[in-house]
């Protein structure tokens, strides 16, 4: 098989991973030939490390997404942000790179959705949704394919993670309470990087307008209880996920990237 060429946007803590695989020999299909990231020095980091890899070589760190698409990669694995991806997919997806993301909320406002998936489709390029801290797609996509369904979304969450959103108060970091509920659209407005999951799970069934969100908090909690129910006529399926860190996002990119040349996909 061909290699594909492969750049990153968002060299942060996740992006590493993407490293880690690299380095492990487990990306064998794809050439990394460019890196992107609000601070260039991080990018230029992830750059070197590339280029001083085994699995490695040839890498430019990019100043500007403009740039970055300049090297015409076939894939981009954006790692950053809802406000990245709505930034970076229109023009990477025209310019002939098909996009992996891990920001799905950037996908919550129909209107632009339907763009994505108009411009995707006039320039044969394509956009995969890695699964992030959740699983169960397969599952999601399936039932609401057969029948009408009804899907939750409830997430549990330590503070931390809250302090700087709009629902935080002091008395949440001794008292367990429910600080959201609402549906994916206004989830994700009120936390643009807590709940990508839950777009990502109402992209998959029955859209982020008609998935009821809850976000509880729970003092001194660490890490994500992310828990999926789907109700049909003939299906109750629940898809329950706790991840202790985040580690989880960062290798469902790295599953992503399999299965997209692989000859079997999961």
């Amino acid at each position: 098989m061909e290699t594909k060429t492969l750049a990153i946007v968002g060299c942060g803590r996740l992006a590493s991973i993407v490293l880690q695989a690299l380095d492990k020999g487990l990306l064998s299909d794809y050439k990394i030939i460019g890196t992107y990231s609000r601070t260039f020095e991080k990018a230029e980091s992830f750059a070197n490390f590339i280029q001083q890899s085994e699995h490695g070589g040839a890498c430019t760190p990019c100043h500007s997404l403009e740039a970055l698409l300049d090297l015409k990669p076939d894939y981009i694995a954006e790692i950053a942000s809802p406000d990245s991806l709505k930034e970076l997919i229109i023009p990477a997806l025209k310019n002939g790179s098909s996009v992996i993301t891990l920001s799905i909320g950037g996908l919550a406002d129909p209107e632009f959705y339907e763009l994505v998936k108009k411009t995707a489709s006039e320039h044969g390029t394509r956009v995969h949704i890695a699964s992030g801290a959740i699983g169960g797609f397969d599952v999601l996509r399936t039932v609401s394919l057969m029948e009408e369904s009804t899907v939750t979304f409830d997430t549990t969450k330590g503070p931390r993670p809250l302090r700087h959103t709009a629902v935080y108060d002091e008395a949440i970091e001794s008292e367990t309470r429910k600080v959201f509920e609402g549906n994916a659209v206004e989830a994700i407005k009120l936390f643009p990087r807590q709940v990508n999951v839950s777009v990502a799970a109402a992209l998959a069934s029955t859209g982020p307008e008609n998935v009821n969100v809850s976000i509880t908090s729970v003092p001194d909690y660490v890490g994500d209880d992310h828990r999926i129910e789907i109700k049909s006529q003939q299906i109750h399926a629940v898809i329950d996920v706790y991840s202790q860190t985040a580690q989880i996002a960062g290798w469902s990119i790295v599953n992503t990237l399999r299965n997209i040349t692989s000859p079997i996909a999961f």
